[in-house]
């Protein structure tokens, strides 16, 4: 077969692809430029992503260390010394945990990346990992991508946005090998208290779980509210990992910085997977990431009021319109029940109409169909402007 004809030919791909669906922020950003194609100034409260800049005494370390030479080189796979140092001093100081900074953290590209490959290391074929739901996507996906199964744990408003662990059927917990949980939530933006952190441990401790905490939003919290982690409750660090990242603590979604923590044989096994699938984080970025950890908690007040302010503006114009809407504790996100309960026709009806673009909830899970997820990661005067051009429009909220 001579080589133009190979070149014509379809390519199959892999068959782990089919478990790929369209990433839900990729095809809502293709909706907002698709908006914008058509002249439409979107106002979005879309993704995650913080719009106020990395603080500049973050910025100037970052400078600094690019201009050291020994950041050149290949870092190391684990993390810097220094980094995971900073890393344990930041969880000492933060939640009184002590750990060995050389076994129990491990850097990452960003807790999405290391959510992403922690399946890889714990589940195979008929292995469970038991998700929330909705959910962060990245769970599920990569669960089924490293060959495993979901068994989705769904968050309903009546249990305060908690799973229920006694209805897991017992079939399926013989076969789970680990589970997550997100505490302060994306998407739902609900708290967990220490009641149920003690109760996830006894419940990984019970079933041979291991218990794996995406704490993204541990410091975005507003009216005094102080996030627990879990590997302050006795116990954990036999059972528990927990994800910290740098993004939306200090505005640093672009330079891919985070760790893991815990249980030290798993941070082993996942940093042996990744020393065979990447080379580690830039040097510059976690000395950069060190600067940020030590600069806690200083550079972070004037971001959580700037959010405490949005908050509060968004929820008491959502509540002029007709809706009913929890005014978050944690998190940068409104979790908000929609009228008549289609989550996805109420989101088009306002992108077509508005020039608002929501997120559906239904795209973190069935158990999100009926309500829209908005983050107040907008400027105060777009979201002024975005409640002037909803109080336009028929919302359903009134009879």
């Amino acid at each position: 077969m001579n080589a133009e004809r190979k070149s014509e030919m379809q390519i199959e791909l892999a068959q782990r692809m089919n478990e790929l669906s369209p990433y839900l922020f990729a095809e809502l950003d293709r909706k907002k430029q698709e908006a914008q194609s058509r002249g439409v100034d979107v106002i979005s409260f879309t993704v995650g992503d913080p719009d106020l800049p990395t603080p500049q005494e973050i910025v100037a370390a970052g400078r600094e260390a690019l201009a050291d030479a020994d950041n050149h080189h290949y870092p190391a796979y684990a993390g810097s010394q220094r980094f995971r140092q900073a890393a344990a001093d930041w969880m000492k100081r933060r939640f009184a945990v002590e750990l060995d900074p050389d076994e129990e953290i491990l850097a990452l590209m960003g807790t999405k990346e290391g959510i992403a490959h922690l399946p890889f290391v714990l589940v195979g074929p008929g292995d469970v990992a038991l998700c929330p739901e909705p959910g962060y996507p990245v769970y599920a996906v990569a669960t089924r991508l490293a060959g495993g199964e979901v068994h989705a744990m769904p968050l309903l408003s009546e249990k305060g946005f908690l799973p229920d662990f006694s209805a897991i059927p017992p079939g399926v917990l013989e076969r789970a090998r680990m589970i997550w949980i997100n505490y302060p939530n994306n998407p739902t933006a609900a708290v967990a208290d220490r009641k149920f952190l003690e109760q996830a441990v006894a419940f990984a401790r019970q079933h041979g779980l291991v218990l794996c905490a995406d704490c993204a939003y541990s410091e975005i919290a507003y009216d005094g509210l102080e996030v627990d982690s879990v590997l302050s409750i006795p116990g954990a660090r036999e059972v528990a990992l927990e994800f910290h990242s740098m993004s939306k603590t200090y505005n640093m979604t672009g330079w891919r910085i985070g760790f893991v923590a815990g249980r030290r044989d798993v941070i082993a096994a996942l940093g042996d997977l990744k020393s065979n699938l990447d080379s580690g984080v830039f040097g510059a970025v976690q000395d950069t990431a060190v600067a940020a950890m030590q600069s806690w908690p200083a550079t972070l007040a004037p971001l959580i009021e700037t959010y405490r302010e949005r908050r509060d503006l968004l929820v008491e114009g959502l509540r002029g319109l007709g809706f009913e809407v929890r005014r978050p504790q944690a998190t940068f996100y409104v979790w908000l029940p929609v009228p008549g309960g289609d989550d996805v026709a109420f989101a088009h009806n306002l992108i077509e109409q508005a020039g608002v673009l929501l997120t559906p909830g239904s795209g973190f899970g069935p158990s999100g169909a009926g309500y829209v997820r908005l983050t107040l990661t907008t400027a105060r005067e777009r979201i002024i402007e975005a409640l002037e051009r909803l109080g336009g429009i028929d919302l359903g909220t009134r009879a």
